[in-house]
C-alpha cells in the first residue's frame, strides 16, 4: 500500500505479519538481545523488508544498525525509512542521487489514547481535526496528525541530526487530495515538507519523499 504514496524512484517492501524465517546479522542480534520475542520478531521482519528493498536497488545484504536517537543507518548512497505497528511492517529506500530524504510511518487506524492529542498538537491543529471529523468521522484525524508528524521527524532527522519536537511542526491536511503540509519552526535546513496519506485496512500510512533536485542550495 505504501507505494501508492511514494514516487517511482522509491523501492518499498511491506509485510502484514512477521516473517517466520527472518534472520539477523550478529550486530543486529545484539540490538535486541534483551527484547521479548514479539519485539525481536517485528525487528527482524522490518529488517527483512529493508534487505529485500535494498536488494531491488542492487545493494547487497548489510546490517541495518541504529544511529543517533535510534535512526536506522543506511549503506552509503542510500536514503530510507522504516516503520512498524501491529500487523504491518514497511521499509522504503531510494538512491541518494534520486531522493534527498524520505520518511514513512504506519499507525493503527484508531483514536489516540486520552491526553496524547493535546501533547502533540496546537489549538489550530485541533480545530481542523474537529472540523474534518464532523464531515468524515470515519477517519481518525488525530491519529493521522500523529503519523504525519512522525513521518516529518523521520525525514527531518537525517538532514539535521537534531531533535524536532511535535510543536516544531505545524500540520495542515487536505482531505480531498489526501496530502498534508508541515511548516517547520524557522531557522532549520528546511522550512517544511509536503506528504501524502492513506487510510486502509485498519491502518494509517503517511509518507514524505523529497527529490534530490529539491535540495535547497547553500
Amino acid at each position: 500500500m505504501i507505494e501508492e504514496l511514494l514516487p517511482g524512484t522509491v523501492v518499498a517492501v511491506e509485510a502484514f505479519g512477521d516473517v517466520a524465517d527472518a534472520w539477523l546479522f550478529p550486530e543486529e542480534e545484539a540490538l535486541v538481545s534483551g527484547a521479548v520475542a514479539r519485539r525481536r520478531s517485528e525487528f527482524a521482519t522490518v529488517r527483512a523488508c529493508a534487505r529485500a528493498a535494498l536488494g531491488r536497488l542492487g545493494v547487497p545484504p548489510v546490517p541495518i544498525l541504529r544511529g543517533a536517537r535510534g535512526a536506522p543507518v543506511w549503506p552509503p548512497g542510500v536514503v530510507g525509512s522504516m516503520s512498524h505497528c501491529d500487523g504491518y511492517r514497511v521499509c522504503a529506500v531510494a538512491r541518494a542521487a534520486d531522493l534527498w530524504t524520505i520518511g514513512v510511518d504506519a499507525e493503527p487506524h484508531e483514536p489516540l489514547p486520552p491526553g496524547v492529542l493535546d501533547a502533540v498538537s496546537d489549538p489550530a491543529e485541533r480545530a481542523w481535526i474537529d472540523r474534518l471529523a464532523a464531515g468524515e468521522p470515519e477517519v481518525c484525524w488525530d491519529r493521522l496528525l500523529f503519523s504525519a508528524k512522525e513521518s516529518v521527524y523521520k525525514a527531518w532527522f537525517p538532514l539535521t541530526g537534531r531533535w524536532l519536537d511535535f510543536s516544531d511542526a505545524r500540520l495542515t491536511v487536505d482531505p480531498r487530495r489526501r496530502t498534508f503540509t508541515a511548516v517547520l519552526a524557522p531557522g532549520g535546513v528546511v522550512t517544511g515538507f509536503t506528504g501524502r496519506w492513506l487510510v486502509r485496512e485498519g491502518l494509517v500510512l503517511t509518507a514524505i519523499a523529497v527529490g534530490a533536485s529539491e535540495r535547497p542550495s547553500r
